[in-house]
């Protein structure tokens, strides 16, 4: 294994055991700093847990009048998405710990305010598309969705070069998304 990817290593698991166990780490003594971080990597994985959660319920609800729609030409295949989500939301959660752990106080606020308000309009594109099926509103949402992960994405690069990188699939994904959701809206 060479060296970077010994420290990448590193860096990710220590993430894992400072962000999913918190309650572990609750009863120790840390210099306040370092509870403001751990409290902000609590927040951003919690806000990926929300995430995940809250778009797979509006997402499962109604699938026979999903598969009813004209789709556009360029949506990906199922197998692509079955995949994509599951790396976005990995890579998001491993994202919050690097944030917290190497930006600065502001800076963790602002990638938390960007990283929840991008979360809000995520979920206000699935209730919106899968519920009462309004695609104008699901669009707007998503194109929102796009443009409140810049920030995320501009911070998670100053945190950490490889999560940035690693996030960038993730900008894609979303852009794609605001193209299909408008896809959906003109063919529907």
């Amino acid at each position: 294994m060479s060296i970077t990817k010994a420290y990448l290593f590193d860096d990710l698991s220590q993430g894992l055991l400072l962000c999913l166990i918190p309650v572990l780490a609750s009863g120790m003594d840390y210099p306040a700093h370092m509870e403001f971080k751990l409290v902000t990597a609590s927040i951003g994985i919690l806000l990926v847990f929300i995430y995940a959660f809250g778009s797979g319920i509006w997402v499962s609800s109604s699938p026979g009048w999903y598969a009813s729609l004209n789709r556009p030409p360029w949506q990906p295949p199922s197998a692509f998405i079955g995949i994509i989500w599951p790396y976005n939301f990995m890579v998001l959660g491993f994202a919050s710990y690097q944030v917290s752990r190497y930006l600065t106080r502001i800076e963790n606020i602002s990638w938390l305010v960007f990283f929840g308000l991008s979360i809000f309009a995520a979920l206000t594109w699935a209730y919106q598309f899968y519920v009462p099926h309004n695609f104008t509103f699901a669009t707007i949402a998503l194109v929102l969705t796009a443009l409140l992960t810049l920030p995320v994405l501009y911070l998670t690069f100053k945190a950490s070069l490889v999560m940035g990188l690693l996030l960038i699939p993730y900008q894609i994904w979303v852009a794609i998304a605001a193209s299909l959701a408008w896809g959906y809206l003109t063919r529907n």
